[in-house]
């Protein structure tokens, strides 16, 4: 059973914001900050970094506020008896927050979900609250974060969602602010791969895609997946697949289901907004 009393996401309040129930409530309290602030563990007063959380337990004493800033959270009352709650490893006690992005969208997707109930509401919050307790887990499981642990998660998401764009090792490391070589060993450590490897990856795949189910040239796929020389694509499509664009069309079993395919990904804008500060150069070297 799982019951939504109250939920909401991008709650802002002033630099003076204070909540005090000393006596808990009788359901839990998940709080996601996006913003520091200041919690009572323990009869202590304890900072706590933006990308944190915190799940009170029933019972159990609330007390946080603004840390001399605006304040900025997402939050969930709820009632639940499912084991992924009851059992979840860490209570009344901040934690890092490995994706707080992903955890955001989750948090509006329980909110819109508890705002227009239906029959299958329930089902429906239970699975998104299960899916939310297990990314939480990661946070607890990776107790130290690097300072760059944010940053690099977005990156690969950027990368995997937009292949296609100029990628350079040069324009990533400064938009992450650090230098080529320390961005390499930071990213190889985290995903167990290189930038480079993963753009190329995302590019091949989509262009595998292309290849079965549109009709566009084998230049005009070169292009859209990022790819300044149609050569240089079929060599490297080779090399990874053993076998030509050419040949990887004629062998797909597309056959009549073929359809036109197009991408315009709000990862692509996105890129665009959060690169304001660090424009990516107008010629990027071959990758």
């Amino acid at each position: 059973m799982t019951e939504i009393e109250f939920v909401g996401y991008s709650a802002v309040h002033p630099s003076d914001f204070i909540y005090d129930v000393p006596n808990g409530f009788t359901g839990y309290l998940l709080l996601l900050f996006d913003s520091p602030s200041e919690l009572l563990i323990d009869g202590r007063l304890m900072r706590t970094a933006a990308n944190s959380a915190i799940l009170y337990t029933p019972g159990s004493r609330i007390y946080y506020r603004a840390a001399g800033e605006e304040y900025r959270n997402d939050w969930i009352r709820f009632r639940s008896d499912h084991s992924f709650v009851k059992l979840f490893p860490l209570t009344n006690t901040p934690f890092p927050v490995t994706d707080p992005e992903y955890c955001h969208q989750l948090f509006k997707l329980l909110t819109w979900e508890s705002a227009f109930f239906s029959s299958e509401s329930e089902s429906n919050i239970t699975h998104l609250l299960r899916v939310l307790f297990s990314k939480l887990r990661e946070g607890i499981q990776n107790e130290s974060p690097g300072i760059h642990e944010h940053e690099l998660v977005a990156l690969h998401k950027m990368i995997y969602n937009n292949p296609q764009l100029p990628w350079n090792i040069n324009m990533m490391a400064a938009k992450l602010h650090l230098s080529p070589s320390h961005l390499q060993t930071l990213y190889h450590r985290k995903f167990g791969s290189s930038c480079m490897d993963n753009v190329i990856e995302g590019r091949l795949r989509r262009a595998k895609d292309l290849l079965e189910y549109s009709e566009y040239s084998i230049r005009d796929i070169s292009e859209q997946c990022g790819y300044n020389n149609v050569e240089h694509f079929c060599r490297q499509f080779r090399q990874h697949n053993g076998c030509t664009p050419g040949q990887y069309r004629k062998n797909a079993s597309a056959g009549s289901n073929k359809r036109l395919l197009t991408h315009n990904t709000l990862g692509g804008r996105e890129f665009e907004k959060i690169n304001r500060n660090h424009p990516v150069a107008e010629s990027f070297p071959v990758l």
